[in-house]
């Protein structure tokens, strides 16, 4: 440092002693610098080094800095289902929405909510085709032997009530997303209340919402069970 500057001195035509004078000026300043930043609370010099320069892209990241919103709970209300925004898909949600639509508009929220979780479940369990729309329209051109009544009964899809398929589009699109919590306990099968398919005495009841009954068939392995 004392031969930069006396180097320096002599560049700029000042005597060594003032040179010596500078350095000894400048140790003093960079001491005190120095004792200011050891003063700082612990992570602030951290967050002074890597905070981008105002105006410009973090360097570091090309996200920002900010923690992004969490994903809104998901309540089982008819109110708070109309306030999202319109939903939309591919072919997959366009056949979940049509299912709920004509299975179980009438049902409560929750009601849709657990019939979409069954499609799903369906989808995942090996047993049955492994697609949403596959699962829905398993045994489709065979009268009454669809195993979604409304895709086999002979009568023309039409969606009379446009309220309705709005809001079971929106809960379709939300249980494809993942946003809501498990209902049925895993279930495979449902049925109303007013019938009693055979299979009901036989697989094991695992909750009841609203008008429907839900059912995990007999498959599943001991550790699933």
């Amino acid at each position: 440092m004392l031969r930069a500057m006396c180097v320096l001195a002599c560049i700029l035509g000042l005597s060594p002693a003032v040179s010596v004078a500078a350095d000894a000026e400048l140790k003093a300043l960079m001491n005190q610098e120095r004792t200011r930043m050891m003063a700082l609370p612990n992570g602030h010099l951290a967050g002074l080094v890597s905070a981008p320069i105002a105006g410009e892209a973090d360097p570091f990241t090309s996200k920002s800095r900010a923690p992004l919103p969490k994903a809104q709970k998901v309540e089982f209300s008819k109110s708070w289902v109309d306030a999202l925004p319109e939903a939309s898909g591919g072919s997959e949600w366009a056949c979940l929405s049509e299912a709920l639509y004509f299975e179980a508009r009438g049902e409560t929220v929750k009601g849709q909510f657990a019939v979409a979780e069954v499609i799903l479940n369906r989808v995942e369990s090996g047993r049955f085709p492994d697609s949403v729309c596959g699962v829905i329209h398993q045994g489709t051109g065979k009268r009454y032997q669809c195993q979604f009544t409304y895709t086999c009964d002979g009568r023309a899809e039409h969606i009379g009530e446009p309220a309705a398929f709005d809001r079971v589009a929106k809960v379709a699109r939300l249980i494809l997303d993942g946003r809501a919590k498990p209902l049925t306990d895993g279930a495979t099968h449902y049925h109303t209340t007013n019938v009693r398919p055979r299979w009901s005495r036989v697989y094991k009841k695992t909750a009841q919402i609203g008008v429907h009954l839900f059912y995990r068939d007999n498959y599943r392995t001991a550790d699933n069970s």
